[in-house]
This record gives structure tokens, sequence and C-alpha cells, in this order.
């Protein structure tokens, strides 16, 4: 029975594997393809149009300049041919005086890249300096042309991936609205975990919200990466400049998520600890996590809707303004620390949600009932 249950395990654990493994292949496709394109380009370029004989590194500059990640590719073609430039100009100068060798090998290559990371502290910048140095302390001839040329190879490397991405461009938005999707749904099934955990007093839904709420960096982290990268694609590809202002209305609203998932982690750990110190909560504030988990829900639909389609900012920051006009002070009259921590929390929340759905930070703020006699904001009526 132990052997038949473990094979019925690996078989489960192999076919996630090779599920997790496709998903890899799918969202890389398209870059893989740009990398392939781009490689072959560059050398036809390279030995048909410039009549270099083997310029090897024309299509390794434009492999390294793409990439598999989608942000800050024009940054690294700029690197790149910078660091060919620097490394091959300090191999040459120092090569011609002082010969080649061990040693001359590592003052040469130390120069390079410290000259590179005083220049700049882009990695790629300085690694291609250093590897510039090497190959002209070890192969090139100093004083020769075979530097020119690989400075030349690079630049054309770097061009045609710059080409190939403005002609075979990833949507600039497309990624970056579903992962802002996904840490928007996770959002959601974070609130919802935690006004369960509240409803029955329980502290293992809470448990379970805390963990899938720190999980949630990597995703924003990613997410700020493909906003990068679509903001570089609408700027080189005429095919997306129509796209800047969808661009624009998700970078704007990063800040604001990142700020909501932190809230939310804070929330999730003091409903934890008000669960454990069984305090007194009013059952109001409860219906106020959980409509705050449909209103995630309903910008998460927003982030995935195409233009003119609905839920748009509009109709989300609708939702949310009726969860932010029951988050009085009465909510939290006589209750704990615990309770008053989690109430504000909510409204701090309340607040960054607001700002994803296109408000300014002061009219988002205002939409909250008053909690003091002389708020900083005049609150709506």
């Amino acid at each position: 029975m132990a052997s038949v249950n473990a094979l019925s395990s690996a078989k489960v654990r192999g076919r996630d594997g090779l599920r997790t493994s496709a998903q890899r292949l799918r969202v890389s496709a398209l870059p893989i393809l740009q990398c392939a394109i781009a490689a072959g380009a560059a050398w036809w370029v390279a030995t048909v149009v410039i009549g270099h004989p083997t310029p090897f590194f024309a299509p390794i500059a434009a492999v390294v300049s793409l990439g598999l990640s989608l942000g800050a590719r024009l940054r690294r073609s700029v690197e790149l041919v910078a660091g060919v430039t620097i490394g091959i100009g300090v191999g040459d100068l120092i090569v011609s005086v002082i010969g080649s060798g061990t040693w001359q090998i590592t003052l040469v290559v130390m120069l390079a890249m410290s000259a590179a990371v005083l220049l700049n502290s882009g990695p790629i910048f300085s690694m291609q300096a250093g590897n510039s140095a090497v190959l002209v302390a070890t192969l090139l001839p100093p004083g020769g042309t075979a530097g020119i040329d690989r400075m030349v190879d690079a630049l054309t490397g770097g061009l045609v991936g710059i080409a190939v991405v403005a002609l075979i461009p990833t949507h600039p938005v497309g990624r970056a609205r579903k992962y802002a999707a996904n840490v928007l749904g996770t959002a959601s099934e974070v609130m919802q975990l935690v006004a369960d955990g509240l409803v029955a007093n329980d502290d293992k839904p809470i448990e379970q919200a805390l963990q899938k709420a720190r999980a949630t960096q990597a995703s924003i982290d990613t997410l700020r990466t493909h906003l990068a990268g679509g903001r570089e694609i609408s700027r080189i590809s005429p095919l997306y400049w129509n796209t800047r202002g969808r661009l624009e209305r998700l970078t704007a609203a990063a800040d604001p998520l990142d700020n909501a998932l932190r809230n939310i982690r804070v929330l999730a750990r003091r409903s934890l600890t008000l669960v454990r110190d069984d305090e007194i909560l009013n059952p109001r504030l409860v219906d106020q996590v959980e409509k705050l988990a449909h209103a995630l829900e309903t910008l998460r639909q927003m982030a995935l809707a195409d233009p003119g389609q609905q839920p748009d900012q509009a109709e989300a920051a609708r939702v949310l303004r009726s969860v932010a006009s029951g988050l009085k002070p009465e909510l939290v009259e006589n209750a704990g620390l615990s309770a008053t921590v989690v109430f504000a929390q909510i409204r701090s929340l309340t607040v960054d949600l607001l700002q994803v759905a296109g408000l300014k930070r002061i009219s988002a703020i205002a939409t909250l009932p008053p909690t003091v006699e002389k708020p900083a904001y005049r609150p709506e009526l």
C-alpha cells in the first residue's frame, strides 16, 4: 500500500512539474522568439551589410540586450555597447604599453571594470567592460581594427535587438494588467479569509490569509518589471503608441497597490491577535472587511477590462466609496486595541484602493467619515 501511495504521489508531482514547465515556456515563448530572430538578423546585418567575416559578438549582443526579461531592454542595449567600448578602449590603451600576460590581464580587467563602475552602476556595463578587456589582452592585437569591429558588432546587435522589440513587440499593457489582476484577486481572497476568521472567531483562516498576503511581494515586483517593459515598448513600437495612457494609469496604481498589500498584512496580523485574545468585536466592522473583499474583486475585474468595458475606474471607485461611507468611529466605540488597529487599517486600505481606482490621495481621504472634530481634509458630504 505504501509503495502504491508513493507511486501515486510521484505521478502527481510529475504532472505538476510538467504543467509548471509548460507554463514557464508559454510565458517565455515570445521573448525566446524575439531573441532567436534578433540573433539571426544581427548576424546577417553584420556579415552581409557591414561585411565582417565572423561577427560572433553581433548575435551575442542581440541576445544579451533582449534576454528573457521584458523590462529595461533599451538600457541593457546601451549598457552592453558602452561596456564593450570602455573595455576595448582601456584594454587597447594599457596592453599597447605593458603587453600581454598574467599580471597584465589582471590589471586590465581591474581598470576596465573600475572605469565602468565609476561611469554606470549597471551590471551588464561592468561585465562587458571586463570581458572586452580580456579579449583585447589575449586575442585582439592592440592598435588593430579588431577592437573597433567588435564595437561595431556590439552596436549592430543592440540596434537589431531594439528593432525586433519594435516590430515584434509584446503587448505593453497585457502582462502588467494580468499581474495586477492576480495581485488584486489574491488580496480579495485574503480579506475574505480574514472576515471568515473574525466571524467564526477562528485563527486558522486568518493564518492562511497571512501566508497568502506575505507571498504577494514577488508579484508586485514582477508587475513593476512589466510596467517598465511596457513603457519601453510603448516608446519604441509605433504599433503601441496608443497604449501610453493605459500604462500611465497602471503605473500610477502600482504604488497604492503595494501600500494596500502592506496594510492588508498588518490588518491580518492584528486580526489574528484579536481572535487569539478573544477580543470583543463589532459585527459591523467585520461586514466592512467582507465588503472590502468584494470591492477588491471589482478592482480585479477592472484591471482585466478592456477600454470601454465594465467595471471601469468610475464603477470601482463607486463601490469603494460605499465601503468608505460606513467606516465611522462608532464601529470601535469602547473597543480594544486590536479592533481599533483593524479599523484604522481598513480605513488606510480603503484610501489605497481608491487611488488604485484612479482617485488622488486627498480625494480618497475625503471619502472617509471624520474621526476628529477638525480633519486635515474636509470630508465629502
